[in-house]
């Protein structure tokens, strides 16, 4: 792997649940438990996993948009997570992120070229013609033409506002961008257009990803490695090879085989049990046990290891001891 832009070490954030007139606790709901992962310059690592499992919670709290409860974020040799609020404001033109929903992610009274200065302004560009000739090329290399900055978000279609949106991203020169759901809100259509940019951008500025989406198709599409998440866990961790052709955990195997494009030839679709349990009160032992067609005795007692069981393949599974 090429040198580590971004390592993160057993990650965790926990929202406090209350209720009643004088608030009680009832808990803590566990939506990010204990992460690691790492991500190298110029990798798309994919995450993927169902909804509500974690994953832009995840993305989130790597840029401090929330509060770690616990764990390391280590970017380029610091660790985020212990930056006050004047260091983190210095690193967060480094560290970008793509919304998924384009619409709300800009504000309906700003013309878009007002929106990527705002980065600029903030970071310190003082010089009003320099700030305009960086707009005119971040327009123009995300496909745009450069006039367009002085038009206001409702008059774009959705693919070019989110292109507005990588624009934006780009305005500081990160060196890493989370794309939480990037392209989910768009049109089949305009989906790849959108994709091949990211590409394009990544090879040109070697540019990091964190591509989180449910949609395996374009995880494969777009990544190195592939993460799953599952209640607030990465359960299997591989290159992307190797994940898509010998997939180890149970849950994965049930991701795969519900896209008839991706499942093994001579394999059948495998059904997931009930809905995902609760995060506020997770199982014991194997989170997955609930649902899992492969369960043994020891699931519901023991909590599995993540562990390497091929090289650069990771699962937290009994099935492999």
């Amino acid at each position: 792997m090429s040198s580590k832009v971004l390592q993160v070490k057993e990650l965790k954030k926990y929202f406090r649940v209350t209720a009643g007139l004088i608030p009680r606790p009832l808990g803590e709901i566990k939506a990010v438990d204990g992460v690691s992962l790492e991500i190298g310059q110029s990798e798309v690592l994919g995450l993927v996993g169902e909804s509500g499992c974690g994953k832009s919670t995840l993305g989130r709290t790597i840029l401090r948009l929330e509060q770690p409860t616990g764990g390391e974020i280590i970017f380029n040799g610091m660790d985020v997570a212990a930056l006050n609020k004047q260091e983190l404001r210095k690193l967060r033109g480094k560290m970008q992120i793509i919304f998924q929903d384009p619409d709300s992610s800009l504000d309906p009274r700003v013309t878009v070229g007002g929106s990527i200065e705002e980065a600029l302004i903030v970071h310190g560009v003082a010089d009003p013609a320099e700030r305009a000739g960086r707009v005119a090329a971040l327009m123009e290399k995300v496909g745009l033409e450069a006039g367009f900055a002085e038009r206001y978000p409702h008059e774009f279609s959705g693919g070019q506002k989110q292109r507005i949106g990588i624009a934006r991203a780009l305005a500081m020169d990160p060196q890493l961008v989370i794309a939480d759901e990037p392209v989910s809100a768009l049109d089949v259509s305009v989906q790849a257009q959108i994709l091949n940019l990211m590409m394009d951008i990544r090879d040109r500025e070697r540019l990091a990803y964190l591509f989180v989406s449910h949609d395996l198709s374009i995880v494969k599409y777009m990544s190195d490695r592939v993460a799953v998440m599952y209640l607030g866990k990465i359960v299997e961790l591989a290159e992307k090879e190797e994940f898509f052709k010998n997939p180890l955990h149970p849950y994965t195997e049930a991701l795969l085989s519900a896209i008839s494009s991706l499942r093994p030839a001579g394999k059948e679709r495998i059904i997931l049990r009930g809905d995902v349990p609760s995060p506020l009160n997770p199982p014991s032992g194997c989170r997955f046990h609930t649902r899992c067609h492969r369960v043994m005795p020891i699931c519901p007692q023991v909590e599995p290891e993540f562990k390497q069981h091929a090289p650069g393949h990771f699962a937290a599974c009994h099935l492999y001891p």
